[in-house]
């Protein structure tokens, strides 16, 4: 052992600085928050997105638009995603859990089917949604459509 492979025991130096605990701890007096103004009183907590009395960045970008709180949101898996994953897998039925345990989907999201592609495999599908071309070329296929 020598002085430049000494090291201070596992666990023996994790712990912080205790503040506002007298003068002698070094952090004494006003407890690291300096002095007066709201940060140096207790109870005192900033508004989401201030920013020191300048006009918050929310409030100086100009608002456009309309944002529909009713929207609903679908995920799209065009039907060759289902002909590659039919034949991959040798599945014939897809619905929501195999999307799920095939990282297409997670488990709160909407699927809607859509027609691009080719499909050539009969595969039973069930769904949130379907195009009007996807219902076309699974039917044509020879497969059925399930809507949820």
């Amino acid at each position: 052992m020598k002085l430049h492979n000494l090291q201070p025991a596992p666990g023996s130096k994790g712990r912080e600085k205790r503040i506002g605990r007298g003068e002698g701890s070094g952090h004494g007096g006003t407890s690291t928050r300096g002095h007066k103004g709201a940060q140096s009183r207790s109870g005192y907590s900033r508004k989401i997105g201030f920013e020191g009395g300048q006009m918050p960045i929310q409030r100086r970008l100009p608002k456009f638009g309309f944002n529909n709180i009713n929207r609903v949101e679908y995920v799209a898996v065009n039907v060759n995603r289902l002909q590659k994953l039919a034949e991959t897998k040798n599945i014939s039925v897809i619905d929501r859990e195999v999307l799920i345990s095939e990282r297409i989907i997670s488990k709160n999201e909407l699927v809607k089917i859509l027609g691009t592609g080719e499909l050539t495999v009969k595969i039973d599908v069930t769904a949130d949604a379907f195009s009007k071309s996807a219902i076309e070329k699974i039917e044509k296929a020879g497969g059925k459509v399930t809507t949820i």
